[in-house]
């Protein structure tokens, strides 16, 4: 009999432990799903636009061609320049240089920030390599040799407004993932290279010191050289990357002017700009307004805590209605303003 009542205890005490472990797993099914619900995939927006491919030969107006300085023709270190199908010899046209993620070169095409926020047309894109120690080939991962990539981006800059209609006074540096860290890290390696640019972006991550080959005294050193130029900063969800950004900026650089945008979508990657969405527009209207302002003044809405309310006067009403649309739409942020 207490044998029996043994066997009918243990039976017990497993149907409760499955039923418990069942219940558990519902809970987090629910959880996964109700977070889900915030966290779109980006995939299954529907592209509007198609990155030309890399391909060999003379620049003409909508090819992305492979160029290698001179000093490198015989390595396989080479920059691709993209001609806007409006170009025009003799005319000038503003200028992204892009630096791809890890894992990538340029050779392989994938890098598509700058033809996706130019839509092709406007713009001289140039995706720009990472040289390797032996200066023989474009590195998958990190930097290669700093000094020699940031030489290369200095040269090539130089030669695009010169021979190909760059405009000096509108050069913006971007890049994603590993390339979003480089706008500092290769772009404001030293003042030669900080006083190129008009103004950032810097697509998921950021130069904090966290990164392969730096440390927290370098990133403070090349952010020093920010100044007053404008970096537009965004990150897929979850927003805790934002966030952590943004507390670091604000400690950092409480001077500095920067837009926050936190796309709406879990995807690491920078495909985004090749949809119409309107996180896109955003972006493109903020380098709309880079461009056309003499003073450099920035699209923004002050967000931080204690910012003086003069600073939306400084945004015109159709984006601060904006503001209030992607509020709406769980984007928990689109740009912070600091000190004039």
């Amino acid at each position: 009999m207490l044998e029996i009542k043994e066997v009918d205890r243990k039976v017990m005490l497993r149907l409760t432990g499955i039923l418990v472990f069942r219940l558990l797993f519902c809970l987090w099914i629910v959880e996964v799903a109700d977070g889900a619900s915030d966290r779109a995939d980006i995939s299954l927006v529907s592209m509007d636009l198609t990155v030309p491919p890399v391909v060999y030969g003379e620049p003409v107006p909508g090819k992305r061609v492979l160029q290698a300085l001179p000093q490198y023709s015989d390595s396989n270190v080479r920059h691709a320049m993209y001609l806007p199908t409006d170009w025009k010899k003799g005319k000038t046209y503003p200028v992204i240089m892009e630096y791809a993620g890890n894992g990538r070169v340029i050779a392989d095409g994938t890098p598509c920030l700058g033809y996706g926020i130019s839509g092709g047309t406007g713009f001289i894109w140039v995706c720009l390599p990472y040289v390797s120690q032996d200066r023989k080939s474009d590195m998958k991962n990190w930097w290669g040799d700093v000094n020699a990539t940031v030489a290369y981006c200095k040269e090539t800059v130089r030669l695009v407004c010169r021979e190909w209609g760059g405009d000096a006074g509108n050069v913006f540096i971007s890049g994603f993932s590993r390339g979003s860290i480089a706008c500092n890290v290769i772009g404001m390696h030293d003042d030669e290279i900080a006083g190129l640019w008009k103004g950032f972006i810097c697509h998921s991550h950021y130069d904090d010191g966290r990164w392969s080959g730096t440390d927290a005294a370098g990133a403070v050193e090349r952010i020093k050289r920010l100044g007053r130029k404008p970096q537009f900063i965004s990150n897929e969800v979850p927003v805790v990357e934002k966030e952590r950004i943004e507390e670091y900026l604000r400690r950092i650089c409480p001077q500095g002017r920067f837009t926050f945008v936190t796309l709406p979508y879990f995807n690491h990657t920078e495909t985004w700009v090749l949809r119409d969405i309107r996180e896109r527009d955003l972006l493109r209207e903020w380098l709309r307004r880079q461009i056309t302002s003499e003073k450099d003044e920035a699209m923004v809405v002050p967000l931080w805590p204690g910012q003086p309310s003069r600073f939306v006067e400084n945004v015109p009403s159709e984006l601060q209605n904006e503001h209030e649309q992607i509020s709406r739409l769980s984007i928990p942020s689109i740009a912070v303003h600091v000190q004039q």
